[in-house]
This record gives structure tokens, sequence and C-alpha cells, in this order.
């Protein structure tokens, strides 16, 4: 079994890719920003992708440890952290984001001086595991990756609409905070299924998510609150809509998957993650007791968890 390796004092470093689509500023493209932890020649790369209104930075311990073996590549989604925001609200959707995940993995290709396509790895949290199953329908040829080994982070093809509206329910409401702590409470008071964290963690986690407001008074949550804007008139037909092309696309991954689940989570369920589990490339199932939506990748045992399967 592989050891956590020590968190080295070492930062990333922040890169842009440019992206079809407008964005806000009324350019005809966009950049999406992204963390490179590692050598930038190895061509071993580790895709970490985050959930809806978090940014790349929330993999920062998970990163850390894998430096040494992989270049991480952690993305800001566009409308969050150091990304633009795009023009067309209506943008703001998986098949958006999977066309900046293949610009993003050209670019790296060209970096690498690479013809053929790369062999990559994924982690991908809630919206980034969705992210990684449309990537992974792309031939390799258009993509310009083939996924070796995939980790689904407390997401799956069966999203409970439950907590979908509960996400939508607090998502882009316009909040400030008077310091960086009210805010990191507030933070939490929204995201209690992460599951326990120190108050150093948690502060770690949040302050990447704040900006000065305009005026310098207030803490402000730093994404665009137009990614809210698929998660109104969201319906059961819907939902259910989504699920059967979601079976199909994981039905067909020929990668080996490792699914981890927090044991309280509201959004992936347990008869979910067994079906995960029996079909299509027939998942490894990680559980965490005490953990909602979603494990953090923080903690020594979820790191250890995502080592042990993607280390030899």
């Amino acid at each position: 079994m592989s050891s956590i390796a020590p968190h080295k004092s070492i930062a990333p470093t922040l890169h842009r890719v440019t992206c079809q689509g407008a964005s806000r500023s009324g350019q005809p493209t966009h950049e999406m920003a992204y963390w490179s932890w590692g050598d930038p020649a190895n061509p071993r790369i580790l895709m970490c992708v985050h959930g809806l209104s978090r940014q790349g930075r929330d993999f920062d311990a998970l990163a850390q440890s894998l430096s040494d073996t992989y270049r991480v590549v952690c993305p800001d989604v566009v409308g969050r952290g150091h990304s633009d925001w795009l023009a067309d609200p209506a943008a703001y959707q998986v098949f958006t984001y999977v066309g900046d995940m293949v610009a993003l993995v050209q670019q790296l290709r060209a970096e690498l001086k690479r013809d053929d396509p790369l062999e990559i790895d994924w982690v991908g949290t809630s919206m980034g595991g969705l992210i990684g199953l449309g990537f992974s329908t792309l031939p390799p040829q258009v993509s310009g990756a083939r996924l070796r080994k995939f980790v689904l982070n407390d997401v799956g093809p069966r999203l409970r609409l439950e907590a979908l509206l509960r996400i939508g329910d607090y998502l882009g409401k316009p909040v400030s905070f008077s310091s960086e702590q009210e805010a990191a409470d507030y933070l939490w008071s929204i995201s209690t299924g992460f599951g326990p964290h120190t108050a150093e963690q948690w502060l770690n986690l949040s302050r990447p998510l704040l900006r000065r407001s305009a005026d310098g008074a207030k803490w402000v949550l730093h994404y665009d609150p137009d990614i809210a804007a698929p998660f109104r008139g969201m319906t059961a037909e819907a939902a259910a809509g989504g699920e059967a092309a979601l079976w199909q696309v994981y039905d067909a991954l020929t990668c080996e998957v490792l699914l981890l689940r927090g044991k309280q989570s509201d959004l992936l369920d347990a008869d979910t993650a067994q079906a995960m589990t029996a079909r299509g490339p027939k998942a490894r199932l990680i559980e965490f007791d005490g953990v909602g939506h979603a494990p953090t990748l923080i903690a020594d045992d979820q790191i250890t968890a995502i080592r042990d399967f993607l280390l030899p």
C-alpha cells in the first residue's frame, strides 16, 4: 500500500488556455485558468476537476501528495476562480466545460510536443466527474487524450433531485461579508456535508473562493452568479432524461474507475453507488463515514484511497 507523501512547501503555477465561446468582457473567446503542480515536462498527467461552485485550489492537498509522480493540473472551470465569465448564461453547461478541457489537453500536448493522444488520469468531484464522463465520450483523436484511470468523487448517473434543488436554493445568491472568517462561516453553513474539518483547513478551503468587493469594503464569493442558470426550472422529467443518458456514458467506460462516496451523501444514493459497482466498468467503491456531499479529498484516508488506486 502506498503511503502519503508529506505535504511540501510548494505552490502551484497559474496558467491560461484560450477556449471557444464569448466572454463577458466582449471577447469572442474566453480564457480558462488552471493550476499546475509538479514538473511541466512530465507526460504523466492527472486532471483534477472541481465541483459546481468551487475552484481548482480545492485539490491542493491531493496535488501536493501526487506532484512527485504526476504533473497535476487543476482547472478553474469557466465562471469560477481566475477564469473568465461567459457572455451567455445558458452556456454554463457540461458540453461547454468538456470543450474547454479539450482545449486544455491540446495545449498540454503542444507543450509536450506530442502528436499522439495523451494517457491521463482524472479525479472529478461532483460536476468535475460529470465533465470527465462527457470527456470520455470523445474519440482520443478529438479530445487529445484517453482516460487510464478515473476517480468519480460522490457523483454518478443518478443525481437525487432533492439535492440538486438544495444546491440551486443557495447558488448564485448575492451575499457579502465583513471578513474572511464570516465568509468561511457562511460557506460552512451550506457545506456541512463536506465532513469534519479543522478551522484552519476550512479557512484554507474558503479563501480561494473569496474576493474583495469593488469598493474594497466587503468580501464576496468569486464566481459568476449566472452559473446557477441551468438550475432554474429544474424538473424531475429533465433529471430523469439526463440520468438515462449518463448511464449509457458510464456503461461505455473502458478505463478503471474508483467511486468515492460520503456515506451520508444526499446527491449520490447508496443504491446508485452499488449499481455502479455491478455494471459498466464495475467501479471500486469506497465510502467515508461522517461525510455527505462531497468528500473534500483533504483527509489522509481520502488521499490514501486515491493514491492506492492511481499508483502501482
